[in-house]
């Protein structure tokens, strides 16, 4: 299985590799909303915060695993269209390779998006007292977010008609950072618009990165984070193996 995930997984690097702007173009939605956050609203936002930028990146890096997820649902999308699910289904490889190269696929070049975020944010000033261990947990965060959102970008991927159905889900999970405190504290919200931030997966994953790499108390956030993150995956991954199972008849 290993080496049909590694034969796999290099076919969709390669591709990537070959059209460079698909990582490019999902950074820079997200490059220029920090930019612009920071640059034209910072001064009016009250966060407490001296850094603007510190305040604002997990959200930002978020974003951009969202919008990075939707090519996971391209790419299945046009392997099915094309046939060539069909035809990688009929070859002597473990059939959950298939899945799992698409999965391992995404989480490479969303890491790759997430370094460019943190390069340009570094040159606008972001900067944090992280050790090497909470940066490690950043990125295990980070991690489980993508694999997340990435089953979930399978289902449609295996199940939609059309492009747009394909990467439609995706447009929800990008802006749901905006209703979190992911730009300003949830205190500022209104009553039910407050109650709804706190309780969605964004804040508690924004919360506790914020808190890990500016030396805040992580509380209960980490649990909550880590376990928004695991049960998303659970069932996605449930729900997009039985749309795996139904393509392959």
């Amino acid at each position: 299985m290993k080496s049909s995930i590694g034969v796999l997984l290099g076919r969709l690097m390669r591709n990537i590799m070959r059209s460079p702007d698909t990582i490019i173009t999902v950074a820079i939605t997200p490059i220029m909303m920090m930019l612009l956050f920071v640059y034209v609203f910072g001064g009016a936002i009250e966060t407490g915060m001296a850094n603007y930028v510190n305040y604002l990146l997990p959200g930002i890096l978020l974003i951009a695993i969202a919008s990075g997820v939707a090519y996971t649902s391209v790419r299945l999308f046009t392997d099915v269209k094309s046939g060539l699910m069909l035809r990688f289904i009929t070859m002597p490889i473990k059939r959950s390779s298939i899945l799992w190269s698409h999965v391992l696929t995404s989480l490479v070049s969303n890491a790759l998006t997430l370094v460019i975020v943190l390069i340009v944010a570094f040159l606008i000033g972001f900067r944090s007292s992280a050790s090497i261990l909470e940066w490690l947990v950043v990125a295990g965060i980070l991690g489980l977010f993508t694999l997340a959102l990435t089953w979930l970008a399978v289902i449609p991927g295996l199940t939609a008609k059309s492009m747009e159905g394909a990467t439609a889900y995706s447009y929800p999970l990008i802006f749901l950072p905006f209703i979190s405190s992911a730009f300003v504290p949830t205190e500022t919200m209104p009553k039910l618009v407050r109650a709804f931030a706190e309780n969605q997966p964004v804040t508690s994953i924004v919360n506790t990165i914020r808190s890990l790499l500016f030396e805040g108390s992580i509380g209960n956030d980490i649990w909550f984070a880590f376990a928004w993150c695991i049960g998303i995956m659970v069932i996605a991954y449930s729900f997009a193996s039985k749309a795996f199972r139904r393509q392959l008849g």
